[in-house]
């Protein structure tokens, strides 16, 4: 590349690919991207991954793993194909928008807790796609600081479901009930991460969401009007998930023995619990970080898609 164009520089790399081709190598990314993030209706390989996996794999995937494809629209989408990102936005846009509302609904029937955590996690990766989409400094500041987040959360929460497997070895919500009287430690931590889940004002789940609600309603006020019935949405499956599985007497005889964590549980949840509300308080921490970065890449995009313009008006004259 750096021969025959004489830069390694994407956004320069992007210039030389003109017409109808922008477009179709943007598809050629998207198609693995996508597939990465994952987006409706590339999504459905992850609940399953998420049942077969242990909980450390749970927690890589969901954490870490999963944020690569925001990470290629970013590094590679979005500088090297500015026009083709132009063209397919709003089918991006709207793709998002119906994976939010979608996978929080099916969320909202599942009985296994690995898998409601599951769609929640491509239900929020749905904010991301649209953020980065939306191409303007509040949607992917929204999106990094989401990626982010999420990380911590979706984390968290598959870390949730450990703890109790590891006692009860299911999985299945009906299986439990009434935790808090023998687990009120437990309880606490799994209702912080719930409601960050949700997006409470004060934890970092609340920033991301709302960050990107903006540089969305910014481009598409349709498509952030659905996206923010997500939020209603993700309190509904996520209190669900909570209630039969927290609240309530102890009524079941096999959990009477059930105890809570012990200090080497406790210890791994602590620094997930501190980010979690460092950066729903001071959400500055990541945004001064990645601020100029993304004005850069905005900046960049806006100019590649002006230029692309200006050629095709000297052509049609």
């Amino acid at each position: 590349m750096r021969h025959e164009f004489g830069s390694e520089d994407f956004s320069v790399l992007g210039i030389h690919i003109v017409g109808g081709a922008q477009t179709l190598m943007f598809l050629a990314f998207f198609a693995s991207f996508a597939v990465k993030m994952p987006m409706w209706p590339f999504h459905t390989w992850l609940p399953d991954a998420h049942v077969q996996a242990p909980t450390a794999g749970s927690v890589v995937l969901a954490a870490i793993l999963l944020k690569m494809g925001g990470y290629g629209f970013l590094r590679f989408s979005l500088p090297m194909f500015p026009v083709g990102a132009d063209v397919m936005a709003p089918l991006v846009l709207w793709m998002s928008a119906i994976a939010i509302v979608y996978t929080s609904l099916v969320a909202l029937v599942q009985e296994d807790m690995k898998k409601l955590i599951a769609y929640s996690s491509v239900a929020h990766m749905g904010y991301v796609t649209a953020g980065i989409f939306a191409a303007n400094q509040q949607g992917i500041d929204g999106a990094i600081f989401q990626m982010v987040s999420h990380g911590f959360i979706s984390g968290a929460l598959f870390l949730c479901v450990g703890v109790i497997y590891d006692r009860m070895h299911t999985r299945d919500i009906d299986a439990y009930g009434g935790l808090v009287n023998r687990m009120p430690a437990y309880a606490l931590i799994f209702m912080l991460f719930t409601m960050a889940n949700v997006g409470l004002p004060g934890t970092s789940g609340f920033v991301g969401e709302f960050l990107t609600l903006m540089g969305i309603f910014q481009v598409n006020t349709w498509v952030a009007a659905i996206a923010t019935s997500g939020v209603i949405l993700s309190a509904a499956y996520a209190l669900w998930l909570y209630r039969r599985v927290v609240m309530g007497g102890l009524i079941k005889e096999s959990l009477r023995s059930i105890t809570d964590m012990n200090s080497r549980e406790r210890a791994i949840f602590a620094p997930l619990v501190v980010m979690t509300i460092l950066l729903g308080v001071y959400p500055a921490l990541v945004t001064d970080i990645i601020g100029p970065s993304v004005e850069a890449l905005v900046s960049n995009y806006q100019t590649a898609l002006a230029a692309s313009s200006d050629a095709v008006q000297v052509a049609g004259h």
